[in-house]
């Protein structure tokens, strides 16, 4: 049985979101071949070549290379999906995208609807592109990747007739990278790469309206008389970005405030260990995966009450509501003026959390899934 899969939005340099999804699923699958090997083999189309860090070639895991640009999924993946002397059984594509028409059972997944409920968030292209191209990649799916209960429900409540076909795999973290054992050297070096204060609040995510940046900012510039700790915001620039730094600029808050750019994840161990405190109060989020690297590395975690975060974070955070600057204000005094003790066992909290989640049984899901449909 062979399962063709879009590889694409694994095969680049900076990944995030569902760069960071499609490249660990696709190592956490491919970690797996002894179990599945007897019966699949995998084929990965890429519209560039193989990245050295990519899972390498064997007999059961091959990538085909289809040179192109532009709606690559249209006008090489497609055609290529009919007329391949080694069709896949099965296509999968690890984000919104899948060939509108193809011989065989398709399969997508879905990181949120996010873009439904904002729209004004987006530019009009990417918000055609996602809503029109979303909703048909849901019709003609056989079945439908969800990465978390809320994004399950999204789908559902905008596309009642897919409620069937959909499954739920949540997502997790590098066990590897993030830990309690993450060398004090790192830490340092990425202090000094960065020039981070060695107190500080971390925000690591795209600069791009839905994740509330400026609220964090406000929120942070109420109480930055209070405590000692800077605002550290990792992220490259994404969409919509430029009032993220006015913002900064008109609450004199140039001096507090960091902007590191795109963290490469060489650094990000050392950048999330070295934080007191991890903010995420976004709008929305699909899943949120630096927050259980955070608390992968005993750092708190303040998210909003919004998406899938509560879902992820579940008791072991502060949890607050992103339209209210006021109150992310008071969850981050909370965190930042607790004892020793207190802090110490909020942290636990997020170590005990994490145990739930793992890349290995994301893949194991995924692979149920796949088989599953592969044989109906």
């Amino acid at each position: 049985m062979l399962i063709g899969i879009d590889g694409n939005e694994a095969n680049i340099e900076k990944r995030v979101g569902v760069n960071q999804y499609g490249y660990e699923l696709l190592w956490a699958i491919y970690r797996l071949q002894d179990e599945w090997k007897k019966g699949l083999k995998f084929v990965i189309y890429l519209k560039n070549h193989p990245r050295s860090d990519l899972p390498p070639e064997g007999i059961f895991w091959k990538y085909k290379t289809v040179p192109g640009e532009g709606l690559w999924i249209i006008t090489k993946l497609m055609p290529l999906l009919f007329k391949d002397i080694d069709r896949p059984d099965l296509f999968f594509s690890p984000s919104h995208y899948v060939p509108p028409f193809a011989p065989q059972p398709r399969v997508c997944s879905i990181m949120d609807l996010g873009y439904l409920e904002f729209s004004g968030q987006f530019k009009k292209y990417d918000f055609w592109q996602l809503t029109l191209w979303s909703a048909w990649s849901i019709l003609v799916s056989k079945g439908i990747i969800a990465i978390s209960e809320n994004t399950k429900d999204d789908i559902v409540r905008h596309y009642p007739f897919a409620s069937k076909k959909i499954y739920v795999t949540p997502l997790a973290y590098d066990k590897s990278l993030f830990n309690l054992n993450v060398p004090h050297d790192d830490v340092r070096r990425v202090r000094q790469t960065y020039g981070t204060s060695d107190n500080y609040i971390l925000f690591i995510s795209t600069l791009k309206p839905n994740k509330n940046v400026e609220g964090l900012i406000e929120a942070y510039a109420a109480i930055a008389d209070q405590i000692d700790e800077n605002l550290v915001i990792a992220g490259k620039k994404g969409w919509l970005y430029g009032s993220i730094f006015t913002k900064v600029k008109q609450l004199n808050m140039e001096n507090r405030v960091i902007f590191t750019d795109f963290v490469t994840e060489e650094d990000k161990p050392g950048l999330i260990a070295g934080a007191k405190l991890f903010a995420l109060p976004s709008y929305w989020e699909g899943f949120g995966l630096d927050v259980l690297s955070a608390m992968a590395c005993g750092v708190p975690v303040l998210v909003s009450d919004q998406g899938s975060l509560p879902e992820v974070v579940g008791g072991a955070g502060i949890i607050v509501d992103p339209y209210h600057v006021q109150e992310i204000s008071r969850g981050l005094l909370k965190v930042l003026k607790m004892n020793q003790k207190e802090y110490n066992e909020l942290a636990e909290k997020g170590l005990t959390r994490v145990k739930d989640f793992s890349w290995e049984k994301t893949a194991q899901k995924t692979l149920e899934v796949l088989t599953k449909l592969t044989e109906k």
